[in-house]
């Protein structure tokens, strides 16, 4: 909103000193993380107290863990800090015209809202427990049934490569190496030559550490269905969006450990987002060119500043909790900007830590399953799993092991980060 009213004013008669800087993505993007962090910090209290005075507590569960009797009613659905946190500086300073804001947008509200249906369905079982002694009916307990929360995924994972394949605002450019411009090239000007970029809507993505790094899915096909590459991506992304989502979810188990994750993977993504959208940077890199991609480092600063500035509450011992309201949309943000940069193969690097803790999840059942099966009782892998609960049982300080998460994070971080000039 307000990058448009300071783009009319600089078409106005009357020039305001210091308007012009409002057309530096990297300006409104600091703007972004300063204002992102004014309201989590100065309205975060304001939130929790009234989550507090609504009873909206977290119900922890008794698995033997240090400090699980601390948590009891701290207050949870405290995502809603992070969701203002993002969304009222981008509203405010990205343009909201970009096809990649709209869906970022989007995949903010959409997770952000199905995890609060899923917190509100947990609150609403206890209270009535609590107030009426009902008991729990099947499937109260755990909030949205499994297939509802899987449904919203899908669902956000259709409509993020539909728009990519589809929108005519996307384009991944690629340079066209004859002299004769080509119908429906873009024409640019750079380093005092004239270049030619045609537009490429593809289910194209980038291979890390690969020298020819781009990649068509349609490849995996067979000749005659490479036509049909579009469902594989699509499923692809479907993918790509349930798992990252679900490992924010479940790496959210310690105070400050999936907020401070998040925050460090921002980071990367923005130094992807504003490398691939500045011609200049993709082609010293030599990187894949996305016009107007730039855009979205205002919003990933905001995410950054929302979630530093939640750190201020929910590190230990934690005021508030983010919820699955939180948890999910960071994670559908997260796999949206991933695919947005084309960088989602890269997901298993500086996304270790959720791929980590899901797998930590499902290697205990498998195990567990098949143990039972084979000798009549189940064994486990871990202590407990995430494996995070692992290392509590080994008697780590729940403020140790997120503070090792965060570094290990961040040594992930580093490295994906070196795929851009090492191939």
């Amino acid at each position: 909103m307000l990058y448009h009213l300071f783009q009319w004013l600089q078409g106005a008669e009357v020039k305001f000193p210091g308007i012009g800087l409002f057309q530096f993505i990297t300006f409104r993007a600091l703007l972004a993380i300063l204002l992102s962090l004014l309201i989590t910090l100065v309205f975060g209290k304001t939130i929790i107290k009234f989550l507090l005075k609504k009873q909206v507590g977290e119900s922890v569960r008794e698995l033997g863990l240090a400090g699980e009797e601390q948590k009891k009613g701290t207050p949870t659905m405290g995502g809603f800090i992070i969701l203002l946190g993002i969304l009222i500086p981008t509203i405010l300073f990205a343009d909201l015209e970009k096809v990649y804001i709209k869906l970022l947008l989007l995949s903010t509200v959409w997770l952000g809202f199905v995890g609060f249906v899923d917190d509100y369905l947990k609150l609403r079982a206890k209270r009535l427990v609590q107030e009426k002694g009902v008991t729990y009916k099947k499937g109260d307990k755990d909030g949205l049934a499994g297939w509802f929360k899987v449904a919203g995924q899908v669902g956000l994972g259709i409509i993020i490569s539909a728009t990519l394949l589809l929108n005519d605002n996307v384009k991944v450019m690629r340079e066209y190496k004859g002299k004769v411009k080509p119908a429906g090239a873009s024409e640019i000007k750079y380093q005092g030559s004239t270049r030619y970029f045609v537009k490429a809507n593809e289910p194209i993505t980038t291979i890390p550490f690969i020298k020819n790094h781009e990649f068509n899915y349609a490849k995996l096909l067979p000749t005659s269905l490479r036509s049909y590459g579009w469902v594989l991506y699509m499923l692809v992304i479907i993918f790509i969006v349930t798992a990252v989502s679900n490992g924010a979810n479940i790496t959210d188990g310690l105070d400050g450990l999936a907020t401070g994750v998040s925050a460090i993977i921002g980071v990367c993504l923005a130094l992807f987002a504003y490398a691939s959208g500045n011609l200049l940077l993709a082609d010293y890199l030599n990187i894949m060119y996305i016009p107007n991609l730039g855009e979205v480092s205002i919003f990933i600063a905001a995410m950054i500043g929302a979630c530093i500035g939640f750190l201020w509450y929910n590190t230990f011992p934690a005021q508030v909790f983010m919820g699955d309201t939180g948890s999910l949309a960071l994670g559908g943000i997260i796999a949206s900007l991933a695919i947005m940069v084309r960088k989602e193969l890269m997901i298993p690097i500086f996304c270790a830590v959720f791929l980590i803790e899901n797998l930590s999840v499902m290697l205990q059942v498998g195990y567990f399953k098949y143990t039972r099966k084979k000798y009549g009782e189940g064994r486990r892998i871990f202590l407990m799993s995430p494996l995070h609960h692992h290392y509590q049982k080994k008697g780590f300080h729940e403020s140790k092991i997120a503070v090792r998460f965060w570094i290990v994070t961040l040594l992930f971080v580093v490295f994906a980060i070196l795929s851009l000039k090492i191939r």
